[in-house]
């Protein structure tokens, strides 16, 4: 009995304990700076507060000597005070006085906060308490000059604290010692014109809490200068305060590249600041009859001329934006200032411009371009640029205006070869491949798929990365193209490619001994299945290319069947068995272990006596595909497998897998020489790029002051975006 009751004792006094007990939080003076209007600590914020936990029901006198018993070293009077972080840092309130009273009664809190002082100074500064000297933390803004600050910021920044009992002359004293005025604004961080309030002069006497200055208020100073963008009487700004911009004008009308500074609202025309840029670079006026000013861009390019009715705001500039001045009428409103290329190859045309007006018709463009690129004939059509900066929608309605169909002003156009296929119909050139398994290493025919046949001396985006072509028999060949509905069926397309010339010596007896690829990046990249599916269907695309494989045997793969192309190393030597196609049904998983089976099942080996890997062609590189996550704890194997579709192996049709047997050879290296070729070639040719783009910078290494006033932007990095599977 006993034992109970002093187990219900001691239960009770942990329940009175828990509902009663407070958690206080001592910050030490000793660990305390006062400096910019508030309490730092001089250690870490863990190391300069002590944690005490005691009951409310206790007096003063015992916290005090609780903390007495706590700080053994402390000398001299001890003061508690109510302490409040602020944004500005520790603020001091009221001091904690009348030991005979509880804590519950004095008003003290759970996880209140207490600093322990001797009442006067911290570190030999005098320190002000109480609601009337809070410090508050104020933005304070000036118009940023010409060169301060990055493109397109209108102000330079700072914080400043101050007591909210500071006066605010005292205030402009310390933030404009040469004069000026001071506004505030009442809205935040929206600093649009009609939010600022312009304190008067009978207002310095105020003081900072009066005026209602609160943490994280801005306040604008302009000084004799500023002042002019000010009408004081009404006390609000005249203008926008990003109204006022500088913006710079580089000369390309003569040899001498000279650049100005022009100054100007959002509401200045630009016919205006034109004018006086030509003044300013002391150029003839009559120029200003033929003339115009166009943005240039981060990269150097002149963008399209700016209207001369339009205002900055219109045009879009912001402060420090740089215009070049140049030769020719700028486009009305109702005009469009076009880019256009001459054929599929960006890089081997140079980019030029026409202005055209925006109710012309496409064969109208069509016609002005070709006059502009001094070519002739009726066998041209033009295409937009796609995402990728290639040749993509054509623009096949050729009596539909260029405003109907959305082209706007600065987009770049292709000037392409060949007549539009009629509507509902596709143009598609196409491509024959000798099948893997009809000779030749895989390593020969996945590169030599890059290649064209002589006679055309085509070559392929990106070919130079490679190393040299083989020309055989069994490369990747132009066949011609053909056209054909968009609402006919794989079979269809395959029956009509036969009648193309290079075909008329092949047997094939069935559409079914056809296989049919898209091209892409010059190889084969998807694998079109299912004879009868119609070809919109697949979403082709207007730039689609086709390459068919000629079978010895008939095949139609179902959409859960993955085509692989395999190949057995030779053993003692870095070379590979001409590859073999795999047809590896995936419905079920598609896993390393999965794949792993499916390929010692074809060369009839033990699983574990086989090591595979996945070739990437464009980088010369083998990945070996490990299933070591099925060896290990029963835990871990109902972890679900990642699929080999997703990263990092992404397998799909056609890719080349690598195969050893460990019985008779036991090395881990899948190279190639052909690989250490390819991968020194491409060594080369960065190194080659390393050092022309490093001979440009020191070419370039002359930079103007303006150029300094450009916001430093981070090093452009590669994106990767991983995309689930839905087949």
């Amino acid at each position: 009995m006993n034992a109970a009751n002093t187990e219900l004792q001691k239960e009770r006094a942990e329940c009175d304990s828990a509902n009663n007990g407070i958690d206080l939080h001592l910050h030490l003076s000793s660990c305390y700076k006062f400096h910019n209007g508030a309490l730092h600590p001089s250690l870490t914020w863990k190391e300069s507060v002590v944690d005490l936990t005691i009951d409310r029901r206790k007096t003063l006198g015992e916290l005090r000597q609780s903390v007495f018993q706590m700080l053994e070293s402390w000398e001299g009077d001890m003061i508690l005070s109510i302490a409040k972080p602020l944004p500005a840092g520790l603020h001091l309130y009221h001091i904690l006085d009348g030991d005979e009273l509880t804590l519950d009664g004095i008003g003290l809190a759970d996880g209140a906060d207490i600093f322990v002082w001797n009442g006067k100074e911290v570190g030999g500064t005098k320190v002000m308490t109480g609601p009337d000297h809070e410090p508050v933390v104020v933005n304070v803004l000036h118009l940023a000059e010409y060169n301060e600050g990055g493109k397109g910021q209108h102000f330079t920044e700072s914080q400043h604290v101050f007591s909210c009992s500071t006066k605010l002359g005292d205030l402009r004293r310390a933030l404009a010692p040469s004069g000026g005025i001071i506004l505030k604004n009442s809205s935040g961080p929206d600093k649009e014109a009609k939010n600022w309030e312009v304190f008067l002069e009978e207002d310095m006497k105020e003081t900072v809490k009066s005026v209602g200055l609160t943490d994280g208020c801005s306040v604008l100073i302009l000084d004799s200068h500023d002042q002019s963008f000010v009408n004081v009487s009404s006390g609000n700004l005249t203008a926008f305060t990003y109204d006022i911009s500088w913006l710079q004008v580089k000369n390309f009308c003569t040899t001498d590249e000279k650049q100005v500074k022009i100054t100007a609202t959002i509401e200045t025309v630009m016919s205006d600041i034109k004018m006086k840029a030509i003044r300013e670079l002391q150029l003839e006026e009559e120029l200003a009859n033929d003339s115009c000013l166009r943005p240039i861009s981060a990269n150097g390019k002149l963008l399209s001329p700016v209207p001369e009715d339009y205002t900055v705001k219109e045009a879009e500039l912001k402060m420090g934006s740089l215009l070049g001045l140049c030769h020719g009428k700028a486009p009305t409103s109702t005009q469009l200032f076009l880019y256009f290329v001459v054929g599929s190859d960006q890089n081997a045309s140079s980019e030029m411009e026409v202005v055209v007006e925006e109710t012309a018709s496409v064969k109208e463009c069509l016609n002005l371009m070709l006059e502009k690129a001094g070519l002739s004939g009726d066998n041209w059509h033009l295409r937009r640029i796609d995402w990728c900066y290639e040749a993509g929608e054509a623009l096949s309605q050729e009596n539909a205006t260029l405003k109907e169909l959305n082209v706007c002003k600065g987009d770049t156009l292709v000037l392409t070869e060949g007549k539009l296929p009629p509507k509902g119909f596709l143009k598609i050139p196409v491509w024959w491949l000798k099948s893997a398994g009809h000779g030749g290493k895989a390593h020969d025919q996945m590169n030599g798929l890059t290649c064209k046949m002589d006679a055309l001396q085509l070559c392929p985006a990106g070919s130079e990365d490679l190393p040299e072509c083989i020309h055989t028999d069994k490369d990747l060949c132009y066949a011609g193209s053909i056209e054909i509905a968009g609402e006919a069926s794989l079979e269809d397309l395959k029956m009509q490619v036969l009648t193309l010339p290079c075909f008329q010596e092949q047997i094939v007896p069935l559409p079914s001994f056809l296989r049919a690829w898209t091209m892409d990046s010059k190889r084969p990249g998807k694998l079109l299945r299912n004879n009868k599916q119609h070809l919109n269907e697949y979403k082709l695309g207007a730039r689609v290319e086709i390459c068919i494989e000629p079978l010895q045997k008939e095949e139609n793969l179902g959409p859960h069947e993955l085509l692989l192309r395999v190949q057995m190393s030779i053993p003692g030597e870095r070379d590979y068995h001409d590859s073999m196609d795999l047809v590896w049904d995936i419905s079920k998983e598609c896993t390393a272990w999965a794949l792993r089976q499916r390929v010692a099942s074809h060369y009839c080996l033990p699983v574990d006596k086989i090591e595979i890997a996945k070739y990437f062609p464009e980088r010369f590189e083998w990945l070996p595909i490990s299933s070591w996550t099925q060896q290990i704890s029963k835990r871990k194997r109902k972890k679900k497998q990642e699929s080999l579709q997703s990263a990092p192996y992404h397998l799909k049709d056609g890719d080349i897998i690598g195969v050893k047997n460990l019985l008779l050879d036991d090395t881990k290296d899948f190279s190639t020489v052909r690989d250490d070729v390819g991968k020194e070639k491409q060594r080369q040719l960065a190194l080659e790029k390393k050092k022309s783009r490093k001979a440009e910078r020191l070419q370039d290494h002359i930079v103007t002051e303006e150029k300094h006033n450009i916001k430093h932007r981070k090093p452009e990095v590669a994106l990767s975006i991983n995309v689930g599977i839905f087949r």
